[in-house]
């Protein structure tokens, strides 16, 4: 399913217009975006936690050459689900 597909069937689903339905999911993900930015965690009722975690710097090693390069720390966002959606997909 890809984004168009999915607004229209979120549209649907609520009986809103397909337009609305795109702003609002815009919306969303842009707060969700802007939390994360801050440093804050995001956790969404019955689908799971997004939260960003530093990733510290580590040696990496070129399998073929066997060259070793650092590989600087990074941010990376991470999701946990929430228990009911595992639950849905056992």
């Amino acid at each position: 399913m890809n984004n168009k597909e999915f607004i229209s069937a979120l549209a649907s689903k609520l009986e809103y217009p397909i337009n609305y339905t795109s702003k609002l999911t815009e919306s969303f993900i842009n707060e969700v975006i802007e939390q994360l930015e801050e440093g804050n965690t995001v956790s969404v009722h019955n689908f799971g936690t997004f939260e960003v975690k530093k990733k510290a710097e580590r040696i990496s090693v070129n399998p073929t050459t066997k060259l070793r390069m650092l590989v600087p720390p990074k941010l990376a966002i991470s999701y946990k689900p929430h228990s009911y959606l595992k639950e849905k997909f056992k």
